[in-house]
């Protein structure tokens, strides 16, 4: 019997979890409860004895699975900022067991999924609680489409197939005022930006996205508020509004059009007089 499975089944347990957490700007972090932190195949997990899981329990049957993740909030690892900002949304974690005396001699996967709510606060001890969305809950997602006029692909994916090369661009805060963004002098059409995305390349939220809603002049409205200080640098991408004509006067991608743009809607008699 390996290692691992001895720590099984031994009578004194020598068995710590841990998390691998990856988030979506590419940013890993491991956490485990043993008392010190652990090299498991080559990564660094910090010990994190506050993160405690709840029961994981595994079936056969085709429920949604999810488990409960509770930890306090440490300065150096996850903060009650980040999780304000969004940077764990949807990240993927991997919840496993190892044998602490060897940690690379096997592993017991309890459970993989992504992060879904976060609430901070959310326990005695001020910390917060994380939940865990596993592989079954993409079964409770709708597969059939719906008709409707707009597109339902996202402006460059595979189903879109506009190319994005030349439909990125690189700005500079000029000032911020809420959910309003100045831009310094770019030159760039900011109007073609609108229900694309931005994301910020410096200072503490460096990483994070936003949608972009509308424009003005030089300046940006995105859907949620960033703290940004002049010369903070941006990328910007374009977006499409998913409407037909536009998918035909603006991409010329009237092929790949996912929509029906002439089927009648619910408000026909509305629309016709008679």
């Amino acid at each position: 019997m390996d290692a691992l499975g001895d720590a099984l089944t031994a009578d004194l347990t020598t068995l710590a979890v841990c998390w691998r957490v990856v988030r979506s700007d590419g940013i890993e972090l491991g956490f485990t409860t043993h008392d010190r932190p652990l090299i498991v195949s080559g990564m660094r997990y910090d010990s994190a004895p506050g993160m405690v899981p709840s029961a994981v329990v595994g079936t056969d049957d085709l429920e949604v699975d999810g488990m409960d993740i509770g930890g306090a909030l440490t300065a150096d690892a996850i903060t009650g900022a980040d999780l304000a900002a969004g940077r764990y949304d949807d990240a993927a974690v991997t919840v496993f067991l190892v044998d602490w005396r060897a940690p690379d001699a096997g592993r017991q996967v309890l459970a993989r999924g992504h992060i879904g709510e976060v609430q901070a606060g959310g326990n005695a001890d001020g910390g917060f609680v994380a939940s865990l969305r596993g592989p079954t809950a993409a079964l409770a997602v709708t597969a059939v489409e719906s008709s409707s006029p707009e597109c339902r692909a996202e402006l460059g994916d595979r189903r879109c197939g506009v190319a994005m090369r030349g439909r990125v661009a690189m700005v500079t805060v000029a000032a911020v005022d809420d959910v309003r963004i100045t831009l310094a002098t770019t030159g760039v059409a900011l109007a073609d930006h609108v229900e694309g995305r931005l994301r910020v390349l410096d200072g503490p939220e460096a990483g994070l996205d936003r949608r972009i809603v509308a424009s003005a002049a030089e300046a940006l409205i995105i859907d949620e508020s960033l703290s940004l200080v002049p010369g903070t640098r941006l990328r910007l991408w374009q977006g499409c509004d998913k409407r037909f004509a536009t998918c035909v006067q603006r991409f010329g991608n009237a092929a790949n059009f996912r929509g029906e743009p002439h089927v009648p809607g619910g408000d026909i008699l509305t629309r016709f007089g008679g």
